[in-house]
């Protein structure tokens, strides 16, 4: 990294890194770092809080985009369907979401040439994005951050009191992962999409980092000056890593432990100095449609659970004090589910009868 000399922000090419993968990943650390290496998070950003105390590097526009798009899709933030990518594809080729998308970018490109662009919701809507950018003028690139998925794991049920159970977030990791590795594939011949280990951010950062610019030519990390690497050593915690269990303590279903662990491995290889490599697409395919295969089978055999949950539903609605807020408004954004809709698993409430989860939404009022 060196002072520039002959190159300013006005000359570089347009070019927007998307930071993608699960949440609780590092994708706050890696777009953070961006930020303050030169790169342009359009604002104003997601307010930290006691779960990101340092911050999320989040466009507060892109998460309400997304929030939207995914109410629409009846898709979850960690959904394990393998069909909800179908659901979030189809709204993604919606020609009014592609003009807002496109639209809002640019006002931001105007900003700065150079942007990051970060949400854990992002990796539903990548191709949404990419046509955005390039209806721009700039060059889509993708850092996808990969975290061991036991923390991930241990880190959401700290931080975000999930209770839906290690086997759902475990699939909901594989989900995400494997079909955000396919959405990016596009771009490995043209170099850009990289895979960066949080553990290697967290360790040497200024190696990642450097490497992720040389990589994706990202010109604001190529030039960044000294004040900014000592800023950058500032916002580094390496005690970031707090979680150190494994999959063994996760107690998942042997397949879906198989699965995640082969995942997890081939993943890694993506990592490594030219490891992009079709042998290991070959493989990621193979687990893809593994995983594809084993959420076929659980639907299969949880009919009864299905049924149950529908009777469950309908019972509550029937109930006093059941149908939410007698105005009809909305109920405020919570962390935790609190209407019995929101504790079905996600794969179980999908095959409940459109016309009954039509029904919930508009008795909680979440459609008029």
């Amino acid at each position: 990294m060196s002072d520039p000399t002959d190159v300013t922000p006005d000359d570089y090419p347009r070019k927007v890194l998307f930071v993608a993968g699960a949440g609780r990943s590092g994708t706050s650390t890696m777009a953070g770092l961006m930020s303050i290496l030169g790169l342009h998070v359009p604002q104003p950003e997601v307010v930290a809080d006691e779960t990101n105390p340092k911050g999320f590097g989040e466009p507060r526009w892109v998460v309400d985009h997304h929030d939207r798009l995914l109410k629409a899709a009846l898709v979850q933030v960690s959904d394990a369907r393998p069909e909800a990518w179908f659901e979030t594809g189809r709204i993604s080729t919606r020609e009014q979401e592609r003009i807002k998308t496109a639209t809002w970018l640019g006002e931001h490109l105007d900003v700065s040439r150079e942007l990051v662009v970060k949400d854990p919701r992002l990796s539903w809507f990548l191709s949404l994005w990419r046509v955005a950018a390039i209806r721009n003028g700039a060059t889509p690139v993708f850092a996808t951050m990969l975290r061991p998925p036991a923390e991930v794991v241990g880190s959401k049920q700290k931080y975000y009191a999930n209770r839906l159970g290690s086997a759902h977030l475990a699939a909901s990791w594989l989900n995400m992962l494997l079909h955000t590795e396919r959405a990016t594939r596009e771009s490995v011949a043209d170099g850009g999409r990289v895979f960066v280990r949080y553990g290697d951010l967290l360790d040497d950062w200024t190696r990642t980092t450097m490497w992720v610019g040389e990589k994706l030519q990202l010109q604001g990390v190529l030039h960044a000056n000294s004040e900014q690497i000592r800023e950058g050593h500032r916002f580094v915690d390496p005690s970031l890593r707090r979680m150190a269990q494994s999959l063994d303590d996760l107690g998942l279903p042997p397949k879906l432990h198989e699965l995640t662990a082969e995942t997890w491995a081939e993943l890694n290889k993506l990592a490594e100095p030219d490891g992009d490599t079709a042998d290991v697409h070959a493989t990621l395919d193979q687990l893809r449609e593994a995983y594809v295969d084993l959420y076929a089978e659980a639907e299969a055999i949880s009919r009864s659970s299905v049924v149950a949950a529908e009777q469950t539903v309908r019972a509550q609605l029937k109930r006093p004090g059941g149908a939410g807020p007698a105005d009809g408004s909305p109920a405020a954004p919570v962390a935790e589910p609190t209407v019995l809709a929101d504790k079905i698993p996600h794969g179980l409430r999908a095959a409940i009868p459109p016309s009954v989860r039509k029904g919930l939404r508009k008795a909680v009022g979440r459609e008029r």
